[in-house]
Protein backbone atom coordinates (compact mmCIF):
# COMPACT_ATOMS: atom_id res chain seq x y z
CA UNK A 1 0.00 0.00 0.00
CA UNK A 2 3.17 2.33 0.52
CA UNK A 3 3.39 1.30 -3.38
CA UNK A 4 0.69 3.58 -4.00
CA UNK A 5 1.70 7.05 -2.69
CA UNK A 6 5.11 6.37 -4.72
CA UNK A 7 3.47 6.83 -7.85
CA UNK A 8 4.25 8.70 -10.63
CA UNK A 9 0.51 9.94 -11.52
CA UNK A 10 0.37 13.80 -11.86
CA UNK A 11 -1.76 15.02 -8.90
CA UNK A 12 -4.60 17.73 -10.30
CA UNK A 13 -3.48 21.40 -9.56
CA UNK A 14 -6.11 23.73 -8.62
CA UNK A 15 -8.38 25.12 -11.60
CA UNK A 16 -7.23 21.37 -13.71
CA UNK A 17 -9.93 19.18 -15.88
CA UNK A 18 -12.74 17.93 -13.37
CA UNK A 19 -12.87 14.77 -15.71
CA UNK A 20 -9.07 14.05 -15.13
CA UNK A 21 -9.30 14.38 -11.39
CA UNK A 22 -12.26 12.10 -11.39
CA UNK A 23 -10.26 9.64 -13.35
CA UNK A 24 -6.81 9.63 -11.08
CA UNK A 25 -9.02 9.48 -7.56
CA UNK A 26 -10.92 6.17 -9.22
CA UNK A 27 -7.79 4.88 -9.19
CA UNK A 28 -6.44 5.41 -5.72
CA UNK A 29 -7.93 3.13 -2.63
CA UNK A 30 -9.76 4.65 -0.12
CA UNK A 31 -6.97 4.57 2.20
CA UNK A 32 -4.50 6.38 -0.32
CA UNK A 33 -6.96 8.69 -0.62
CA UNK A 34 -7.18 9.47 2.95
CA UNK A 35 -3.77 9.90 3.00
CA UNK A 36 -3.17 12.29 0.50
CA UNK A 37 -5.91 14.21 2.34
CA UNK A 38 -3.89 14.14 5.28
CA UNK A 39 -0.80 14.94 3.98
CA UNK A 40 -2.26 17.51 1.72
CA UNK A 41 -3.87 19.29 4.94
CA UNK A 42 -0.43 19.18 6.82
CA UNK A 43 1.43 20.95 3.66
CA UNK A 44 -1.48 23.64 3.41
CA UNK A 45 -0.78 23.80 7.05
CA UNK A 46 2.85 23.98 7.02
CA UNK A 47 2.52 26.65 4.11
CA UNK A 48 0.32 28.59 6.67
CA UNK A 49 2.89 28.58 9.19
CA UNK A 50 5.82 30.02 6.92
CA UNK A 51 4.04 32.86 5.55
CA UNK A 52 3.44 33.84 9.25
CA UNK A 53 6.71 33.00 10.04
CA UNK A 54 7.88 35.13 6.72
CA UNK A 55 5.77 38.28 7.73
CA UNK A 56 6.86 38.08 11.07
CA UNK A 57 10.68 38.40 9.60
CA UNK A 58 9.93 41.13 7.06
CA UNK A 59 8.27 43.32 10.10
CA UNK A 60 11.11 42.69 12.41
CA UNK A 61 13.26 44.14 9.42
CA UNK A 62 12.04 46.62 8.82
CA UNK A 63 11.70 47.87 12.42
CA UNK A 64 15.82 47.16 12.34
CA UNK A 65 16.05 49.11 9.56
CA UNK A 66 14.27 52.07 10.80
CA UNK A 67 16.32 51.79 14.25
CA UNK A 68 19.22 52.13 11.90
CA UNK A 69 18.05 54.91 9.91
CA UNK A 70 17.89 52.67 7.08
CA UNK A 71 15.54 53.94 3.91
CA UNK A 72 14.85 52.87 0.97
CA UNK A 73 16.75 55.62 -1.22
CA UNK A 74 19.98 54.19 0.94
CA UNK A 75 19.28 51.03 0.22
CA UNK A 76 18.95 51.71 -2.92
CA UNK A 77 22.49 53.30 -3.17
CA UNK A 78 24.42 50.68 -1.39
CA UNK A 79 22.66 47.84 -4.06
CA UNK A 80 23.83 50.13 -6.68
CA UNK A 81 27.07 50.31 -5.34
CA UNK A 82 27.11 46.60 -4.61
CA UNK A 83 26.31 46.34 -7.91
CA UNK A 84 28.78 48.38 -9.63
CA UNK A 85 31.40 46.63 -7.21
CA UNK A 86 30.33 43.29 -8.64
CA UNK A 87 30.18 44.28 -12.18
CA UNK A 88 33.56 45.78 -12.30
CA UNK A 89 34.65 42.93 -10.14
CA UNK A 90 34.12 40.69 -13.29
CA UNK A 91 36.92 39.71 -15.89
CA UNK A 92 34.54 40.74 -19.29
CA UNK A 93 34.51 44.24 -17.33
CA UNK A 94 38.10 44.38 -16.81
CA UNK A 95 39.05 43.27 -20.24
CA UNK A 96 36.72 45.46 -21.87
CA UNK A 97 37.87 48.46 -19.76
CA UNK A 98 41.43 47.62 -20.92
CA UNK A 99 40.25 47.05 -24.36
CA UNK A 100 38.93 50.64 -24.35
CA UNK A 101 41.65 52.12 -22.13
CA UNK A 102 43.86 51.21 -25.35
CA UNK A 103 41.52 52.12 -28.34
CA UNK A 104 41.46 55.51 -26.39
CA UNK A 105 45.35 55.82 -26.59
CA UNK A 106 45.35 54.75 -29.66
CA UNK A 107 42.87 57.01 -30.71
CA UNK A 108 44.81 59.93 -28.72
CA UNK A 109 47.79 59.12 -30.63
CA UNK A 110 46.26 58.96 -34.09
CA UNK A 111 44.47 62.21 -33.53
CA UNK A 112 48.22 63.78 -32.63
CA UNK A 113 50.09 62.25 -35.45
CA UNK A 114 46.96 63.77 -37.89
CA UNK A 115 47.37 67.16 -36.15
CA UNK A 116 50.75 67.34 -36.52
CA UNK A 117 50.62 66.40 -40.41
CA UNK A 118 47.99 69.23 -40.91
CA UNK A 119 50.43 71.51 -39.38
CA UNK A 120 53.33 70.52 -41.03
CA UNK A 121 51.41 70.35 -44.41
CA UNK A 122 50.24 74.19 -43.25
CA UNK A 123 53.56 75.61 -42.97
CA UNK A 124 54.82 73.80 -46.22
CA UNK A 125 51.89 75.73 -47.48
CA UNK A 126 52.67 78.62 -46.11
CA UNK A 127 56.48 78.81 -46.98
CA UNK A 128 55.45 77.72 -50.88
CA UNK A 129 56.32 80.04 -53.74
CA UNK A 130 52.99 80.53 -54.80
CA UNK A 131 51.42 81.48 -51.11
CA UNK A 132 54.71 83.91 -50.88
CA UNK A 133 53.69 85.57 -54.42
CA UNK A 134 50.20 85.67 -52.99
CA UNK A 135 51.40 87.04 -50.20
CA UNK A 136 53.73 89.92 -51.31
CA UNK A 137 50.22 90.30 -54.00
CA UNK A 138 48.09 91.09 -50.60
CA UNK A 139 50.88 93.35 -49.25
CA UNK A 140 51.15 95.65 -52.53
CA UNK A 141 47.33 96.20 -52.35
CA UNK A 142 47.43 97.38 -49.05
CA UNK A 143 50.19 99.73 -49.41
CA UNK A 144 48.16 101.11 -52.65
CA UNK A 145 44.69 101.50 -51.09
CA UNK A 146 47.08 103.73 -48.61
CA UNK A 147 47.84 101.24 -45.54
CA UNK A 148 50.03 103.73 -43.07
CA UNK A 149 52.30 100.60 -41.88
CA UNK A 150 55.16 99.46 -43.58
CA UNK A 151 55.02 96.17 -46.00
CA UNK A 152 55.63 93.54 -43.69
CA UNK A 153 53.70 92.28 -40.52
CA UNK A 154 51.98 88.73 -40.49
CA UNK A 155 48.92 87.75 -42.88
CA UNK A 156 46.04 87.89 -40.81
CA UNK A 157 46.98 92.11 -40.11
CA UNK A 158 47.20 92.10 -43.80
CA UNK A 159 43.91 90.97 -44.45
CA UNK A 160 42.32 93.02 -42.10
CA UNK A 161 43.88 95.87 -43.24
CA UNK A 162 43.18 95.34 -46.66
CA UNK A 163 39.46 95.01 -45.72
CA UNK A 164 39.46 97.78 -43.38
CA UNK A 165 41.16 100.03 -46.10
CA UNK A 166 38.31 99.16 -48.64
CA UNK A 167 35.26 99.23 -46.73
CA UNK A 168 36.53 102.78 -45.59
CA UNK A 169 37.22 104.03 -49.49
CA UNK A 170 35.04 105.63 -51.78
CA UNK A 171 32.98 103.75 -54.17
CA UNK A 172 34.78 103.31 -57.49
CA UNK A 173 32.48 105.22 -60.43
CA UNK A 174 31.47 102.02 -61.85
CA UNK A 175 30.30 101.19 -58.11
CA UNK A 176 28.03 103.88 -58.20
CA UNK A 177 26.82 104.30 -61.52
CA UNK A 178 25.62 100.28 -61.20
CA UNK A 179 23.38 101.27 -58.44
CA UNK A 180 21.54 104.14 -60.86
Amino acid sequence: EQAGLLRTDPVPEEGEDVAATISATETLSEEEQQELRRELAKVEEEIQTLSQVLAAKEKHLAEIKRKLGINSLQELKQNIAKGWQDVTATSAYKKTSETLSQAGQKASAAFSSVGSVITKKLEDVKNSPTFKSFEEKVENLKSKVGGTKPAGGDFGEVLNSTANASATSEPLPEQTQGGL
